[in-house]
């Protein structure tokens, strides 16, 4: 499940409280890896995800990254061509070691029919944090840079498309078997936009991993891209796709899933609901797709709310047809 480790967790709520801050617990490689251990522990999933944020590369770009409390992230915004001029063009990766090692034990520890997923924020995502500075409704201030200063929103675009590539290179060095590209905020982007911000510099980044690594397999999730996603796997290169809950089935199994492997797309909020109503969801997304290639996951994260007994209840379902 995206976000399978998390808040909905006991262990993991003990854990976060002993971290104190949340990068403090991404970046202790003891404690990460044991986060990401915990859901597969507590439910035989197939896959772990390692624990980490899309964040951390702007950390590792000498951006002042903090985490408020019920807030959110918070950055110091981007949101001039002359701030936007001061940007690193390299990262420093010797802060994003502490991830490479979380990686290494996690890999070490699991079962090896375990498939351990690494994974990074694509540019255009985390993009609109670190020119707000935070997260937004609709992520306005960076649509408006990007329509004002293309030239200067495309320098924060190469050096997220560059700074990726290395990052998640180095996540496969450390044990990754799979990559994911997380556009979390590519559906609010029309379709020129959706092809110049999140489309390139995800075909990019595909691109340059192969490079380095020709076999690496990339699953990419542009949520909310619609009647946009047959472009988007296209183009990208991708081998898989994350579909949100709201993808048209008929869309996807005729022009995606014939292509790429799709992944998802239970609601998080059925997974919460439970009872008839989860296992209605369920078989629907079954029906959807199992008969092509599929990965059964969630539409989007696990909320913090959701009750362990209905996640056991969807591993039933799934499980059992």
């Amino acid at each position: 499940m995206m976000r399978q480790a998390g808040r909905y967790l006991p262990e993991y709520r003990e854990l976060r409280a002993k971290a104190g801050g949340f990068l403090d617990l991404c970046f202790n490689p003891e404690w990460a890896a044991e986060v990401t251990l915990q859901p597969i522990r507590r439910f035989g999933f197939d896959a772990a995800i390692i624990f980490s944020d899309i964040l951390v590369v702007p950390h590792a770009l000498g951006r002042s990254v903090r985490f408020e409390v019920g807030e959110g992230p918070r950055l110091d915004p981007l949101d001039t061509p002359e701030k936007i001029g001061t940007l690193a063009a390299t990262a420093d990766f010797s802060k994003l070691e502490p991830v490479y090692e979380a990686l290494r034990r996690v890999r070490s520890a699991l079962d090896p029919k375990v498939t351990l997923i690494g994974f990074c924020g694509a540019p255009w995502t985390v993009a609109t944090y670190m020119v707000a500075g935070q997260g937004t409704p609709d992520q306005a201030p960076a649509r408006l840079l990007a329509y004002r200063e293309p030239d200067a929103f495309s320098k924060i675009i190469d050096v997220l498309v560059e700074n990726s590539i290395q990052y998640l290179l180095g996540q496969l060095k450390a044990g990754a078997n799979v990559l994911q590209i997380f556009d979390t905020w590519a559906g609010i982007l029309p379709p020129r936009e959706f092809q110049r911000w999140s489309i390139e510099p995800t075909r990019r980044i595909v691109e340059g991993v192969r490079a380095k690594v020709p076999d690496a397999k990339i699953i990419g999730f542009p949520r909310g891209a619609g009647a946009q996603l047959p472009l988007y796997v296209e183009r990208t290169g991708i081998d898989g796709v994350s579909i949100d809950w709201a993808a048209e089935p008929s869309l996807i199994r005729d022009r995606v899933q014939n292509r790429v492997a799709v992944q998802g797309n239970l609601d998080p909020l059925a997974l919460i609901a439970g009872g008839a109503a989860l296992d209605r969801a369920v078989d629907d997304v079954l029906a959807n797709y199992a008969a092509g290639r599929f990965i059964f996951n969630l539409g989007h994260g696990v909320q913090p709310e959701t009750p362990i007994a209905h996640v056991e209840q969807m591993l039933r379902r799934v499980r059992g047809h």
